[in-house]
């Protein structure tokens, strides 16, 4: 899980607090996506910690899971923190800044498990934030696709399954250095990335978000 970015875009808040301590439903994100991922059946956590780490560390270490931490020193993207992480094997990847329908992060490994790779897609009209993807045939075409039809768009809930596992360590563009990279090498080399459908999700990107997914829990 990477918690690890200044969210800029979230400042002056996030001068003070880290983007993941932040909440939704008046519950730090961090902690809420930590259940939700456990009860869909992940056992170990790697959590990645940059910006303010140690507040996100107070909050995530004394839940019940078996959760170890990685130190991101500078913000170089999310395939920096992966590499960070030091996974091993297939692994699972998902954005503590985000909320998923109950469920879905499940139903996303329950579908995920056994392929080559998958990436997390939506239907989420009105997010200009959010990634587009091009999709074909269940398939992952492009990772990152401005001009692409369809109105899908990436959700940070990705599988590294085997073929995509393979690429974490090439050479990839950067600094910053991203995972989307990684996925669209695998594709290019003619790895099989599914695209799996979930419902709408809850982001914090700006001040308005932080307002908008708590004023309803307030009444």
């Amino acid at each position: 899980m990477i918690a690890a970015g200044r969210g800029e875009r979230l400042r002056p808040l996030t001068d003070r607090w880290p983007k993941p301590v932040l909440p939704i439903d008046g519950k730090p994100v961090v902690v809420s996506l930590l259940h939700d991922l456990a009860a869909a059946g992940i056992e170990r956590f790697t959590v990645v910690t940059g910006h303010l780490a140690e507040q996100v560390e107070a909050l995530a270490a004394p839940l019940p899971y078996e959760i170890r931490f990685a130190r991101q020193p500078a913000p170089d993207g999310s395939l920096d923190a992966v590499r960070r992480a030091g996974p091993e094997g297939a692994f699972l990847l998902a954005a503590a800044d985000t909320r998923f329908t109950r469920g879905d992060a499940a139903r996303f490994l329950a579908a995920a498990r056994g392929c080559d790779g998958a990436i997390a897609i939506r239907r989420q009209p009105g997010r200009p934030d959010h990634t587009r993807i091009a999709v074909a045939d269940r398939r992952v075409v492009r990772v990152v696709a401005p001009d692409a039809d369809g109105g899908w768009t990436a959700a940070p809930l990705m599988w590294f399954g085997p073929g995509v596992r393979a690429h974490l360590d090439d050479d990839v563009p950067g600094p910053p250095y991203e995972v989307a990279s990684v996925f669209q090498r695998a594709i290019d080399g003619g790895v099989g990335v599914s695209a799996i459908q979930i419902g709408r999700t809850r982001d914090l990107t700006t001040s308005v978000d932080l307002v908008r997914e708590n004023f309803p829990y307030l009444r």
